[in-house]
């Protein structure tokens, strides 16, 4: 998926239908000349409706659509007649995501795959004149309007659903990773910021299981305050279940880089520092047996479970996978 295809904020003036008026009417035929009243009450106005679709990975099917209106309901007819109601705007988007209202604040979320929720609900249908008849009053001439609508700007904001979220500083060596992994096939190469979305892939184990395994774009040292790419990727993170770190055994400092990365997570997020890790060191091809001693004396000071792996020779790939799915259930 290419950069500009990767499309996970739009902002878009959603309306819901207006509701339609009741009417004032009243019963007419050859035989009788004043009949009782008969209006039919307004139709409802269509809602705004979002619906989960599994297929969809990015809001790019909306990136163009500025404006989305539902229809408004009918009016209320002759003998009681209720008018139709305006059609409902369903708008399918990918799992995990958030509606925002102009406030910021949180409106719902679809996590799941034809799960629908209403955005915006259309406005009710007034009452026809023949709900105010009373024994009082035998001949209302009166009829509710319909209400209106709801009118608002409001953000959609994709976070991606995955089980294991890939974490490092550029050029750690993740998409290399992802791509043994899984099927997927990231974009890679020897220079920062290789991944500028979020690659997705689905890990096959035996026996059936699977998880489905994310690689966010690289962190650097202030991310959390927008520096590089900063939220726009900080943010799909928050949906990983498990955070697995990515760190080259070419590091100049493994600890520090470790550290870079828990810090500039638990800045954006304290719920970050909650989730479960895993920390791996890549490219471990690189490692004589004599580094490997030094290092894993140094791995062993930290409170983080981690392996070596190596992309190329595979070395501790499987058990990788073993230990993710033991993390994850």
């Amino acid at each position: 998926m290419s950069n500009d295809n990767f499309i996970d904020y739009v902002k878009i003036n959603f309306r819901s239908g207006n509701g339609g008026a009741g009417a004032t009417s009243f019963y007419r035929d050859k035989l009788t000349s004043k009949g009782g009243p008969d209006g039919g009450d307004g139709g409802r106005g269509g809602h705004i409706i979002l619906r989960g679709n599994r297929n969809f990975w990015t809001l790019l099917s909306l990136k163009y659509r500025k404006h989305i209106f539902a229809e408004n309901g009918v009016n209320g007819g002759k003998q009681n007649k209720t008018g139709k109601s305006g059609k409902d705007i369903i708008v399918d988007v990918p799992l995990g995501t958030i509606a925002y209202d102009e406030n910021a604040d949180k409106m719902l979320e679809i996590l799941n795959h034809a799960e629908e929720k209403i955005l915006l609900e259309g406005g009710k249908g007034g009452l026809g004149n023949w709900h105010f008849k009373s024994a009082s009053n035998q001949n209302p001439e009166y009829h509710q309007k319909g209400l209106e609508g709801l009118d608002q700007w409001i953000v959609l904001e994709l976070k991606v659903l995955a089980d294991v979220g890939l974490v490092g500083l550029p050029n750690a060596g993740k998409s290399t990773l992802v791509s043994k992994l899984t099927a997927a096939k990231p974009k890679i190469a020897d220079y920062p910021f290789t991944t500028l979305t979020p690659n997705l892939g689905i890990v096959q184990l035996s026996n059936y299981r699977s998880f489905v395994i994310a690689d966010i774009p690289g962190i650097i040292e202030g991310a959390h305050q927008g520096k590089g790419l900063g939220h726009r990727f900080l943010r799909h993170i928050e949906r990983n279940s498990v955070l697995l770190y990515v760190i080259p055994s070419d590091s100049e400092d493994i600890i520090t880089e470790l550290n870079i990365l828990e810090n500039e997570l638990n800045k954006f997020s304290t719920e970050l520092a909650l989730k479960d890790k895993l920390l791996v060191i890549s490219k471990s091809d690189f490692l004589d047996d004599e580094l490997k001693l030094w290092l894993t004396d140094q791995l062993n000071t930290i409170n983080i479970p981690w392996l070596f792996v190596s992309s190329f020779t595979k070395e501790n790939l499987a058990s990788l996978k073993e230990e993710l799915w033991k993390i994850i259930q």
